[in-house]
């Protein structure tokens, strides 16, 4: 049994916003129906690296889900499409907006069908408003918004996130929003349009950065490798390397310096007495504090911070992240046996549930795979199937 056992989706998405959140839908085992463009499929299939000519970009986030492909543009798969959607909990679409009144499968199309449809559409900058009609994409997302005025360092030319945060965030925003939906429809019977804007699913994690502007007027600027409130909350050079250290309270701070260190006298000294004034001196504070961590390796401090309590942590990359043992203990890496690929790792769930715990129960599927079960499915013969595919309706 898994936490959404017996609800449908389509998911008419493609790349990664989309994608994901129906990703992490199916996870927590709802049904979902990949539906995809006849003319080559999702565009991350042409992603690579590629195993045997698979695209490793699609199998990662697109595990338990079934493909079929349909050409919209003709009424007969359109058909297909209306007969799969009138028996659906949920569609997510990221197309332009536009785009599905164009195809006919917007949401005012679907409702008629299927009245307690919920509809999440993804876009760049929503459905409304005076940008809607722009092309959105994350790295887009993440300077019209303001992040990339405040990542790198100082004076420097502005950084992008390590990673597709906007994309990630915008379907993570549509998860918990579907689900909130399909809460209101439980209560009620009715369901409803979900319309989320890549440009807009980051804005509010900015809350130090709106505390500060909202009240004082001070526009954010780049912190680099520390925190814009705290101090110290960053990242310190050791004899071999860098450390991650967090001291967002007074009292880490304290047992920071009395069993880490062993640097009493800093406690009292007034440049460092509270969490603002270490803010106001934070390059003073780092020189100080570097000179001392620079003379034992990153192990030794991190041990002695592990028994005083105080956060601190090593500054991985992926490799080291993904072999690390506590990771690995809480099954962040998976493992799921690929028809193409064969057995290849995978990121694991990040919510552990005590009694619905979440399963990869099928690798990402080949494009089309599953056209002909779905299509018996829903009662069209295999005569019918045949005809269709002759004629481009489907792959």
């Amino acid at each position: 049994m898994l936490p959404l056992n017996n609800i449908k989706i389509l998911d008419v998405s493609q790349i990664m916003a989309g994608p994901y959140c129906t990703m992490v839908l199916g996870d927590m085992g709802a049904e979902v129906i990949k539906v995809e463009k006849a003319n080559g499929g999702d565009d991350s299939r042409q992603m690579g690296p590629y195993v045997n000519d698979e695209s490793t970009c699609f199998s990662q986030i697109n595990r338990n889900k079934k493909s079929i492909s349909l050409n919209l543009k003709d009424q007969r798969a359109k058909d297909v499409f209306y007969r799969l959607a009138s028996e659906a909990d949920v569609i997510v679409e990221n197309y332009r907006p536009g785009v599905t009144q164009s195809l006919q499968i917007d949401y005012e199309t679907i409702k008629e069908l299927n009245p307690g449809i919920i509809y999440c559409s993804i876009s760049g900058y929503g459905q409304t408003g005076p940008y809607t009609n722009k092309g959105g994409f994350d790295l887009v997302a993440q300077g019209m918004s303001g992040l990339m005025s405040m990542t790198g360092e100082p004076g420097r030319r502005p950084v992008k996130t390590g990673i597709a945060v906007y994309d990630i965030g915008a379907g993570i925003t549509a998860v918990y929003s579907i689900l909130a939906a399909y809460i209101h429809k439980m209560n009620t019977g009715e369901g409803q349009h979900i319309d989320i804007a890549i440009t807009e699913c980051g804005l509010p994690w900015f809350s130090w950065e709106a505390a500060a502007y909202f009240s004082e007027g001070r526009v954010p600027e780049p912190t680099g490798w520390r925190h814009r409130v705290s101090a110290p909350y960053q990242a310190f050079k050791t004899k071999d390397g860098f450390l991650m250290l967090g001291c967002a309270n007074q009292r880490t701070w304290e047992r920071f310096c009395l069993d880490v260190i062993s640097r009493p006298e800093l406690i009292d000294d007034p440049r460092f007495a509270t969490n603002s004034d270490r803010g106001r001196n934070v390059e003073v504070l780092e020189a100080v504090i570097e000179d001392i961590l620079t003379q034992q390796d990153m192990n030794h401090w991190l041990e002695l911070c592990d028994v005083a309590g105080v956060p601190a942590g090593p500054i991985n990359n992926f490799a080291q992240a993904m072999e690390d043992e506590h990771f690995l203990a809480r099954g962040m890496v998976q493992e799921v046996e690929h028809p193409v690929i064969g057995r290849m790792k995978t990121i694991g769930f990040p919510a552990k549930f005590s009694r619905t715990p979440l399963q990869i129960r099928r690798p990402a599927p080949l494009f089309a795979q599953h056209t002909d079960e779905i299509l018996s499915g829903i009662g069209i013969s295999e005569e019918e199937v045949g005809r269709l595919r002759a004629d481009g309706c489907i792959k």
